[in-house]
């Protein structure tokens, strides 16, 4: 007999449905599962016999083939789980096949029978939605992130035997949980920052517009504080940029809750490998597409593997990465804010009137060389962060800059501001004078209309260009 289920299969951060066909003949007992299928899914054979009797079933004495379809496309992860164990089911006769064939299926089985959660359900409901199926079962655990897809219906089941009585019209599904309420901002506050007028302006205008910023300066002199603060300024995201970040979150496995809290702030360690911060061999989210919609923090910029630094010259410039592997390829979304901090020299102090630069030239230099001048024309804003002072004035508090930047973010939805035609000169003699390429003449016009926006006016005049120069400085020579 021949049964069949539905399952999803994760690529990115989209899920692709997986037709689950079981076939019990007869012959020598045997437990197959084919369709390139990795070593969790081949281990699911024990999972799946252990979790079928525990339900009180029977397990066919006889032989037993699984495939997934489209058999070229590797299948990875417990998910399967529930899927085969209800294929086997329907091809045995112990439950109608028509019951489990118009269902999604996404849910680990313990060898008790029990459902475990799996990361990546949002994707898996929305893919249902699209393919047009009934329902999708899925672990308690996973019920409220799943719910997020609608109008998809959802059936948190406890075990093999409630998902099975749910689907045959049996029992009814319990509540879905209610969604928990969204935290307020727990994330530190501009105020905390005393001194650095200049650098506390970079930072507001790489909010209100998206652009990625380079702070330079000495050790102690407040960079990591001023970037782990500008997304306490970035307005709340929107419903449909909360499923990306949860959707993103979930399928990586860092989601906590039933829905991504708000913008994600991401901080790899200077030894992560190019995999890491783009994405491996696996076609999974590096940390550049973990950062979606929210900040990348690079610090100590140049300690980075230069392969890996490079890899990010396309995130940068286009907001997505195509990652391509052995497995295939898949697009991943990288629109976040890239905040890089790095100091002026190995020792930290070159430039310092308090301290003594002790870098020789030579690693003076080759320190510098780690940051190649394409990837540095990718940094909208570069700023000198001079050393601290703890007795400077503090700054305003983050719920009055994140006005500003909302405000300047809806004139800026709008449309561009145009140029005076006094602003149009200084950006024709800046092209001339600093030897602008195309790409820093452009970022250079849209600096200088978020500078724009934040003063309120509808036009870009000649000092905001001015200021959108500014921030072009070689800082890292």
């Amino acid at each position: 007999m021949l049964g069949s289920a539905v399952s999803f299969w994760i690529s990115g951060v989209d899920a692709r449905r997986t037709d689950v066909e079981a076939h019990v003949e007869r012959g020598v007992p045997a437990f197959v599962v084919v369709g390139m299928a990795d070593r969790a899914v081949q281990e699911a054979r024990q999972r799946v016999r252990s979790g079928i009797r525990s339900a009180s079933y029977d397990f066919p004495g006889v032989r037993v083939v699984v495939n997934l379809a489209p058999a070229w496309e590797r299948k990875e992860g417990a998910g399967f789980d529930l899927a085969i164990a209800l294929a086997v089911l329907a091809a045995s006769g112990q439950v109608p096949p028509a019951s489990v064939s118009r269902a999604g299926a996404v849910a680990e089985l313990g060898l008790d029978g029990r459902l475990r959660p799996v990361g990546g359900v949002l994707a898996c409901a929305e893919a249902a939605r699209r393919d047009g199926l009934e329902a999708i079962v899925v672990a308690p655990e996973n019920a409220a992130e799943a719910a997020l897809a609608e109008p998809v219906r959802v059936l948190p089941a406890r075990d093999l035997y409630d998902a099975v009585e749910m689907l045959c019209g049996r029992a009814d599904p319990p509540p879905l949980p209610t969604p928990p309420a969204l935290a307020a901002s727990t994330h530190p506050d501009m105020a905390e920052v005393r001194g650095q007028a200049g650098a506390r302006r970079a930072v507001e205008v790489a909010a209100a517009g998206g652009h990625n910023l380079l702070m330079v300066g000495p050790p102690g002199s407040g960079k990591t504080m001023l970037a782990r603060r500008l997304p306490g300024i970035l307005p709340p995201p929107s419903r449909s940029e909360l499923l990306e970040i949860t959707r993103i979150h979930s399928i990586a496995g860092l989601l906590t809750s039933g829905c991504a809290a708000g913008r994600p702030f991401r901080a790899p360690h200077h030894s992560a490998s190019q995999a890491a911060l783009i994405g491996g061999r696996t076609l999974r989210p590096g940390e550049v597409t973990l950062a979606h919609r929210g900040v990348l923090f690079l610090d100590e910029l140049p300690e980075f593997d230069r392969s890996a630094l490079e890899g990010l010259r396309v995130p940068l410039e286009d907001g997505e990465v195509l990652v391509s592997r052995s497995l295939g390829s898949v697009r991943l979304p990288a629109r976040c804010v890239v905040v890089a901090a790095m100091n002026p020299c190995p020792c930290g102090h070159h430039g310092d009137p308090r301290r003594e630069c002790t870098c020789p030239p030579g690693r003076l230099e080759v320190y510098r060389r780690r940051i190649s001048g394409p990837l540095c024309d990718r940094f909208d804003l570069r700023v000198e962060v001079p050393r601290a002072d703890a007795h400077g004035r503090p700054g305003e508090r983050s719920e009055l800059v994140a006005a500003r930047v909302a405000a300047a973010q809806e004139r800026l939805a709008a449309g561009a501001p145009p140029r005076t035609d006094a602003a149009e000169r200084l950006i024709l003699t800046a092209i001339d004078r600093l030897a602008l390429s195309a790409r820093g003449s452009d970022r250079v016009g849209r600096v200088a209309a978020t500078v724009a926006a934040l003063a309120g006016r509808d036009e870009v005049v000649e000092d905001d260009v001015a200021e959108a120069l500014s921030y072009r400085l070689d800082v890292t020579r």
